[in-house]
Parts: C-alpha cells; structure tokens; sequence
C-alpha cells in the first residue's frame, strides 16, 4: 500500500489497540482517526456494522472485525507470519485469541466502570473525545456517558455483588497464567508473536495496562505481562521477521489454557446453546458464581468458528492439542454444533448489503 489505511476508533479502545499493535508489528502504515458520535454512524453506513474499529482504506474498501481483519491480511501480506505455520500452533493460538477477545472483556470493562477512579477518568476522555460532537454541557455529556457504560458492561453484563469476586479473580489469574507463559519466553507461545498475543493484548494494554485500578495490580505483580505489554506495542516487522518458527505448544502455557478450559469454553458452549435455544440471555457459572448476561449471536458464531477449526485437524494434530488442554475442553469443542445463523462480513467489504446497521460486540 502507498498510502495509509485509516483506523476508525478511540485511543482508549479495548479493539482499536488490539488492531493497532499488529498493523505496527506487520509494518502496514496507519493513521488513527478519533471517532465521533456522528463518524461512527457514517461509518456503519459504509459497513452496515455498528462496531469499533473500522478501517478504511485506499482503495475506498472498507474491513471490520479486528480476527477478521488479521486474518486478511495474514493472507494477503503474510510475511512477517504472525499465524503459525504448524495447524496444532496455529489452532491453540487462535483458542487464546478469542479467550482474550471474548473472556476478557468482562473484567476489562468491570475494572474501567465499577471502580470511582477508573470510571470518572474514562468518563472524562469519552465526553471530551468521542462525545464532543453531541451538543451539549460537557457535564451532562460526561453523565450520559457513565450511565451508558455502567448500564450496558456492569448491571446488563451480569456485575452483581454476588459475582464481583468471579471477575476480579478472573483478571489475577489471568496475570498468573500470563506470568507463567512469559518466564522463559517473550511472547505467549514462544520466540514470535502470535494470535494469541493479539487477542490478549486489546485488555492488557488499553485497560489492564492503562486504567489505574487494574494497572497498579498488574505493576505489583506481573512484571513480565506488563514487559510484554510494551514489548508487544514497539514491535517492528524487523525484530522478529528471523525469530524461530514456533513449532510445538510450550508447557508453559498449560496454565493459560487451563483457565481457557475453566472459564471461556464453559461460558462460550452455554451461549451457543442459549442462542440456538432462542433465549435472550444465557445463564452460566464461573468461579462459583452464578452469571445471566445477554445471549449473543456474535460469540455463538466464534464458538462455531473454533470447533470447526478443531474438527479440521488431522488425528495427530487433534492428538497434539488433546496433550496440552484439559480434557474438558476437549469435550466442549467435540460436542454436537448448532446451525448459526450470524454471518460475519466477508472482506474486503466493497458495498455493504442494504438495511439497518446491525449492532453488535466491538471486536
């Protein structure tokens, strides 16, 4: 490309950094563009997806969906390879991406929401940044804002007195597991950055890294993840287009895959279930405490997604993964698929198909 694509998103956005740090280690250049209210609906139109990233580029096509995207372009600009050669590698990186895509986000948006500090800062940004197109007093703007949020990612997404410790416990093991991954190693499955940094990377870095709740935790007492973290954001195509293939799963990654198996694959099959079912809301457990939240389409698609690319493996392949994660997810990803009826967008996304924008998790 000679002229840059255009990031449509926020600085402070759980997926804009996502896609932000792997457009910089592919070395495609970027300009991020801070969206408004107004420029977020213009980009729906052009989409038909009301979701944060978007990105325009030269050509006038557009591409959403940050899994989406790299996968784009890990097929159309595959070197320096970010996607692992090897299918075993390759499919135990893209499990930790979605854990990270769609695990994560709880405790990511509970941490920025729920703590005095924390909400009343990001608050601010949003109603000076994204809001500053709505005409109004800046301090109705900044109560708009917190009563979306607070309403949308705590009471609607299943924050309760009753599962508070769930989510909290979520984020520390989550630092446990990524401390153990990184002891021995500079990113999570080895000498290159994978999907599986990536997906892990959108709350590591513009929420855990960045609100000051989370962020003291993870300074007290993960010093290789918040290593990482900044390792991961000045990455160039040429600090790691020689690093070693990476051609077997690590041990050390045992303990992240053992919370994907506890945590994300549990919750991920319920959803899926509740979605087919047709409820409107899917119940679960976790850390043994009960969760209701909204049943999504979107994440019934993703679960779909990873059992098909399990299914694809060859015998030995599967044999490889089965060594490495708990039997129980094993199961999960084995047990019977339902008919999906969401359809991602193929990219690039040329003309949008006509009708309402549809709204659904920023990815």
């Amino acid at each position: 490309m000679t002229k840059p694509l255009i990031v449509h998103g926020l600085d402070l956005s759980y997926f804009t950094g996502k896609l932000e740090a792997y457009l910089r280690a592919k070395g495609i250049p970027y300009v991020l563009r801070e969206m408004t209210t107004g420029s977020f609906r213009a980009c729906a139109r052009a989409t038909g997806v009301l979701q944060m990233p978007q990105v325009e580029c030269p050509d006038g096509t557009w591409l959403t969906d940050t899994t989406l995207i790299i996968r784009h372009f890990e097929a159309t600009q595959p070197e320096p390879r970010v996607s692992p050669r090897d299918a075993a590698v390759r499919f135990i990186a893209q499990l930790i991406e979605d854990f990270g895509d769609e695990s994560l986000w709880r405790p990511a948006l509970y941490y920025r929401w729920a703590f005095a500090d924390d909400a009343r800062l990001m608050s601010t940004r949003l109603a000076r940044g994204m809001l500053r197109d709505v005409m109004l007093p800046f301090a109705l703007r900044r109560q708009l804002i917190l009563r979306r949020q607070q309403g949308v990612y705590l009471r609607q997404d299943g924050v309760t007195p009753s599962t508070r410790h769930a989510i909290e416990h979520l984020y520390f093991y989550a630092l446990t597991a990524m401390e153990a991954a990184l002891e021995n190693n500079p990113f999570v499955l080895g000498s290159r950055p994978t999907e599986a940094d990536f997906g892990l990377f959108g709350s590591m870095f513009r929420h855990f890294f960045s609100d000051p709740t989370p962020a003291k935790i993870m300074r007290e007492t993960a010093p290789r993840t918040l290593a990482w973290v900044s390792r991961l954001w000045a990455l160039t195509p040429a600090s790691f287009a020689n690093a070693t293939e990476i051609v077997a799963i690590p041990a050390s990654a045992r303990p992240l895959l053992r919370l994907v198996a506890e945590t994300h694959l549990p919750y991920m099959k319920a959803n899926a279930d509740a979605v087919a079912a047709g409820a409107k809301h899917v119940r679960f457990t976790d850390h043994a405490a009960q969760f209701e939240a909204p049943a999504s389409p979107y994440r019934a698609w993703c679960f779909d997604e990873l059992q098909s690319v399990y299914a694809a493996l060859s015998a030995a392949d599967q044999a490889t993964v089965a060594a490495i994660v708990p039997a129980k997810a094993v199961q999960r990803l084995q047990s019977p698929r339902h008919a999906v009826a969401f359809a991602p967008p193929q990219l690039p996304i040329i003309s949008r198909a006509k009708g309402k924008p549809r709204d659904r998790d920023w990815r």
